[in-house]
Formats: C-alpha cells, sequence, structure tokens
C-alpha cells in the first residue's frame, strides 16, 4: 500500500506539470481542446492524491510500522478516531491533506463553467496546479509519508497527547479548508490580471468559494479556541499564540475582501483593490502553514517542525512577486470610473472597515514575527506578549463594532442628516439605556462599560432592520410576523444572512468581553475534605485517585460543587501521564452556564491526598460559542442561491416580490450587510 501510496504522489506531480503546460498551451493558443486536456490532467491529480491519501490512512489504521511516519504518530493501542486523526499530527501528512484538499477543490473550480468566464479558465487552473505542484514537490521529494524504516519498528511512538481530543477532528480539518478554499478566489483573481478582465466576473464566480473558505476558518479558529480552553488548561481560549495569529490573519484580510467585493459589485470601485486584498489573503493561509509547520516560533501548535522553512518561504516569495508584478502592470486597466462622494456613505465605511482589518492583522504580523526579526537584526530574541496585542487590537475591534452598527444604515454615495438621525435614533437610544443598566448593575469599568455599549448599539441597529425588513411586509401582505420574517429572510437571504453574521459577531464580542474583564482567578492547595470559596461558589476537596487505562494513568480529583448554599455538582479535573510522553497532560473539569464558567485545573498532588489547584470563573463564555453557531447559521442563509422570479416575462436575479425593506423604510438605500447586497 506503501508502494501505491509513492507512485501516486509521483504521478500527481508528473499529471500537475503536464496539466500546467497544457492550461498555458490552451490560454495562450486559444485551443479548447488544450484547455480540456490540461482540466483532465487536473482532474488525475485530485485521483491519484486521493488514492495516497486512502493508503496513508490504511497504514496508519493497520499499524503498518515499516513506515517512519506511522511509527512516529501511532501505537498499535491508540484509538481509531485519532489514528485517523494522526494523518495530519505531523508534517508529511499534514502536507498531503493540503494539496489533496487544493485538488479536490481545483477540480470542482475547473469543472464548473460560469458564463462569461471562459477566458478565465486556463489560467485559474494554471495557477491552482502551480501550488498544488508545490506541494507535491514537498511531499515526493523533502517530507514524504511513505518513507520505508530501515528496519520495521516494534511499537509506534505514539500520537502527541494534546493532539488527542475530539475538537482536534474539527479544528484541523476547518482549518485547512479555509487556507485551501482560498486558492480558488486566488486563481481568479490572478486569471483576470493576466487576461485583463476589469469587471467583476470573477468576483461572482468566487463570491460562493470565498465565503465557503472564510466560514471554514471561522469555524477553524473557533473550534481551536474550544480546544484550547478544555486541552491546555490555561484557564481561557485565545492567547495570541503565533499560530493562532497565522490563522487569525488571513480570516481578517477575507474579511476585509468580503465587504468590498460588494462594494465592487454595486459600485464599481476599487477593483485593484480587492485583488489586493485577496492577494495578501492567499499569501497569508501559506504563511501560516509555514508558521505551523517551519518550528520558526514556539507555539503551543507547533507539532512538527523540519526543513520546510526555506521552500514555504521561496514559494511566497515567487507568488508575491508574480502576484505583485501582474497587478503593477495591469494597474491602469483596474482604475475605477467612480469615486467616494461623501464620508457618510456606504462605501466609506466599507473602506473604513478595511482600513480597521487591516490595521490589526498588521499589528498582530507584527507582534507575531518580532522574535524572529529582532533576533535576525539584533541577535536577541525580543517578543510581545497578549497585553501588546490587546492594547492595539482591542480599540480597533472596537471601532469594528461600532461601524458594524453604523455601516448597514448608511445609504450608497452619500447620505442625508435628516435620514441619519432618524435611522440612528433607537439604536442609540438603545445603547444609550444600556449603559445606564450596566452602570446600575456594577458595571464602572470604562473599557467593559465602552465595549457592552458598542455591542448594544451594533446589536440594536441590526435588529431594527429586520424589524422594519418585517413591519413592511406585514403591511403589504397583511401575513403573521413569523410568516413574514421567514419569507424576509428567504427572499433575501444574502442581505439578512449578513445580518445574522453581524449579530452572532456581536454575541462574540459579549463574550469575549466578559470573560476577558471579569475573569477571576486563584492557586490553591487543599488537604481531603478542605473548602474554599470563590465568589459565590464553595468546592470542597474529597481526595485523588488513580486509573489505568490502556495507553495512559489518569490521576483525578474530585470536588464537591455548591452555589450559594445549594450543592450543584461534583467536578473531576485530572492528569494523564502516558507512557510514551513525559510530561503529562491536562484534562480540565468545566461547569458551565450561560452566565458564567467554573473552570478547574488539576496542578499537582502528594502522598497525604492534598491536590494543588488553578480554578477560575469566567463569565459569559458560553455566548462565545452560541455567537460561533449563529455566525455558521448565517452564512449558510447567505451562501444558499437566491430564488429567481420572472417579471413582466423577463427572469430576473433580483428575488422577492416586495419592495426591499430598506425602501420601505427610513434607510431608503440598498442596506449591505457582511455578505449582503
Amino acid at each position: 500500500m506503501g508502494t501505491l501510496g509513492r507512485l501516486a504522489l509521483a504521478g500527481a506531480l508528473v499529471a500537475a506539470v503536464f496539466g500546467i503546460a497544457a492550461f498555458v498551451l490552451g490560454a495562450v493558443r486559444r485551443d479548447g481542446r488544450w484547455v480540456e486536456v490540461g482540466r483532465r490532467a487536473l482532474y488525475g491529480v485530485a485521483l491519484l492524491t486521493t488514492v495516497a491519501s486512502a493508503a496513508l490512512l490504511f497504514l496508519l489504521v493497520t499499524s503498518d510500522f515499516r513506515y517512519e511516519y506511522v511509527a512516529n504518530y501511532t501505537t498499535r493501542d491508540l484509538d481509531l478516531l485519532y489514528k485517523i486523526g494522526a494523518f495530519w499530527g505531523g508534517n508529511a501528512g499534514s502536507l498531503l491533506l493540503w494539496v489533496w484538499v487544493l485538488s479536490l477543490l481545483s477540480a470542482a473550480a475547473v469543472s464548473t463553467r460560469h458564463p462569461g468566464a471562459g477566458r478565465l479558465q486556463p489560467w485559474v487552473g494554471t495557477f491552482l496546479l502551480v501550488t498544488a505542484v508545490f506541494f507535491l514537490t514537498l511531499v515526493n521529494f523533502v517530507s514524504p509519508p511513505f518513507r520505508l524504516l530501515p528496519e520495521p519498528a516494534a511499537e509506534g511512538r505514539g500520537l502527541n497527547p494534546l493532539l488527542q481530543n475530539p475538537g482536534m477532528m474539527l479544528h484541523p480539518i476547518y482549518t485547512y479548508l479555509g487556507y485551501v478554499g482560498f486558492s480558488v478566489p486566488y486563481a481568479y483573481a490572478m486569471a483576470a490580471l493576466i487576461t485583463g478582465d476589469t469587471g467583476d466576473v470573477w468576483l461572482r464566480v468566487t463570491r460562493r468559494w470565498t465565503l465557503l473558505a472564510w466560514l471554514f476558518l471561522s469555524m477553524g479558529i473557533l473550534y481551536g479556541g474550544q480546544w484550547a480552553y478544555v486541552e491546555l488548561g490555561w484557564g481561557g481560549y485565545w492567547a495570541w499564540d503565533p499560530v493562532e495569529n497565522s490563522s487569525l490573519m488571513p480570516w481578517l484580510t477575507g474579511t476585509a475582501f468580503l465587504h468590498t467585493a460588494v462594494v465592487q459589485e454595486q459600485r464599481g470601485m476599487l477593483k485593484g483593490w480587492n485583488v489586493v486584498l485577496i492577494v495578501i489573503t492567499f499569501l497569508l493561509t501559506i504563511f501560516g502553514t509555514f508558521l505551523t509547520r517551519s518550528g520558526v516560533v514556539v507555539s503551543v501548535h507547533a507539532f512538527a517542525n523540519g526543513p520546510l522553512g526555506a521552500f514555504f518561504l521561496g514559494f511566497i516569495g515567487i507568488m508575491a512577486v508574480v502576484s505583485v508584478y501582474l497587478l503593477i502592470d495591469r494597474s491602469r486597466v483596474y482604475a475605477s470610473p467612480h469615486g467616494i462622494e461623501s464620508l457618510l456613505s456606504r462605501e466609506a465605511s466599507f473602506l473604513l472597515n478595511n482600513l480597521l482589518l487591516l490595521g490589526i492583522t498588521f499589528a498582530t504580523l507584527w507582534g507575531t514575527l518580532l522574535p524572529v526579526t529582532s533576533e535576525l537584526v539584533t541577535g536577541m530574541k525580543v517578543g510581545v506578549g497578549p497585553p501588546f496585542f490587546n492594547q492595539v487590537n482591542v480599540p480597533l475591534g472596537l471601532a469594528l463594532v461600532l461601524l458594524m452598527g453604523l455601516g448597514p444604515l448608511l445609504p450608497w454615495r452619500r447620505a442625508q442628516m435628516e435620514n441619519l438621525a432618524h435611522s440612528y435614533l433607537y439604536p442609540v437610544a438603545f445603547a444609550t439605556l444600556a449603559a445606564a443598566v450596566l452602570l446600575l448593575a456594577g458595571v464602572t469599568r470604562t473599557a467593559p462599560l465602552v465595549g457592552f455599549t458598542v455591542a448594544a448599539f451594533a446589536a440594536a441597529a441590526h435588529v431594527q432592520e429586520f424589524i422594519r425588513g418585517v413591519q413592511a411586509r406585514c403591511q403589504v401582505t397583511g401575513e403573521r410576523i413569523p410568516v413574514a420574517l421567514v419569507r424576509l429572510i428567504s427572499r433575501n437571504r444574502r442581505r439578512y444572512g449578513g445580518y445574522l453574521v453581524h449579530l452572532a459577531i456581536v454575541v462574540m464580542v459579549t463574550g469575549f468581553i466578559g470573560s476577558s474583564a471579569y475573569s477571576q482567578e486563584a492557586t490553591v492547595t487543599l488537604r481531603p475534605g478542605e473548602p474554599f470559596a470563590m465568589g459565590r461558589y464553595v468546592l470542597t476537596h474529597r481526595g485523588v485517585w488513580a486509573a489505568r487505562e490502556d495507553d495512559h494513568v489518569e490521576v483525578f480529583a474530585r470536588l464537591g460543587v455548591s452555589k450559594d448554599g445549594r450543592d450543584i455538582g461534583v467536578l473531576r479535573p485530572e492528569k494523564q501521564l502516558f507512557r510514551y510522553n513525559e510530561q503529562p497532560t491536562t484534562e480540565v473539569a468545566v461547569l458551565g452556564g450561560l452566565a458564567e464558567d467554573l473552570y478547574v485545573v488539576l496542578g499537582g498532588w502528594d502522598d497525604t491526598g492534598a491536590a494543588s489547584y488553578k480554578i477560575y470563573i469566567n463569565p459569559l463564555v458560553a455566548w462565545v460559542w452560541i455567537g460561533q453557531y449563529l455566525l455558521l447559521a448565517g452564512t449558510l442563509v447567505a451562501l444558499w442561491p437566491e430564488p429567481e422570479r420572472v417579471t413582466s416575462g423577463r427572469r430576473v436575479g433580483t428575488p422577492g416580490t416586495l419592495p426591499a425593506p430598506a425602501e420601505a423604510g427610513p434607510t431608503t438605500a440598498p442596506v449591505t450587510g457582511l455578505t449582503g447586497r
């Protein structure tokens, strides 16, 4: 099976190089036969990488320790779930997964014909295959997954215990799908540059690709946060770790691109800017893989390292030079016929949104690379911690949330002051009321008070849009409110899906503020039967026990928990000691609720039965996860194809049978959310 895998990867590399030649010939000669040959070569790459991936999975599941990769990342008694997860546990498997997903998405991209995109297709296939050739070169020559050991191993070294968590079956896959998914809009953008197609065809063709990539990357980041919360035992879900940052940066630039893509579609503006954004996003996805797999930075996510850094930097450099050359060479044809007429306009708010997102991206990149750059320049490694990221990015993030509330109520081109006053009246009133209630409730610290108030304003602005839309439908059709709401969303999925995503962000921001500003922490050592009071909780240590499992020993403690004098349960934090790993891993115990989490980490123990704990009370964390699923729902609504309708015997793409609610309400221009029109 390993031989089959090696042959499949070698064949995929040959097919990819041949496919590039065929696509280029087809594009230059405008010969559809060569384009079809290139397309079939790409299908061949997808098939062969699928065969190679199946071969590696087979070797992992059957514990074939003749192969180095299998021996390094599995054991015979490893659960089947984690044997499958070992596929992406090391460099070779992770790179194979990258190119496998890329080839499948590429095959889907070139197999779909779009009106007006025929000239782009050969160059789209070319750029996708160029990326595939890079990764296929790595898995064939630099980090091969089917390398044989000189002598078969009797037993494997085992998968990193930190990866033995169900969350790791979701987080890497979603993150990879997000990373790889941005290759398709990048390839279309490059094709548009080469062909000089200044229209928004490539934007329309790739809108769903971009949204899907953005959704997968969002889910990857959030599932990673959940994994960190329950597995690493640091009491939180985000620590500005370098690899965390590397996934956040393309998400930020991808978010910026989603917004200004709408400006190009609606106003024909920012054409070159959109290409720049998608180029940056693509390069950041490769950079993120580089950080994770090169070991160049110290990170809890750096599960592998090796000689990959130079190859990644070389590829990033080549693609950056090619992209910049094309951008400069085609800059004139991408000049926009329109300019921003007023700062009080939708397009101005989107541009400001972009500047804020890029500001956060730059600050994050600077802080992430500072240890590396300082060592190169001065010979001393100087780093920054969470305080730097929080001081810079939190104000920018709050400004983004404020803009998220202001933007949907602004019209295109220019706003009239009298309309603005009417549009913002209720959101401002609600935010003022929310601030007053918070003050009365004891929220007096400036930063969280401002943060909650801004979030309330943004939420009210979006809820107001839903209310006005429903009112308009009810007045025109006589529908009941629930029916009107469902049909309003159904017939304007892109717009209201975007609003749901914005509301999800507001919900998550509320969780971020609460859990960061009001978290409590204590470190205690307790003897058996000894209680400890913290907030409204009393925790009583009952003792320490040990249990032997197949490949590890669990040492766990029991803590009886009461709240306001009432018993509410028993917590069981533990340490796991794997026989093939010297460092014990942490399994935290969480008693969660909508208001707060009681989070307990077992630190150590002694022969008397005493144990030390780190105990946290984390408010509002649940709202981060609730917002995650609201974001998923909103994005799926925006992705779902809108129905076409027939008007005056002519098929049109604008859905719905009613005037847009914004037209019926005080906001007189079409309203655009994250993905709205």
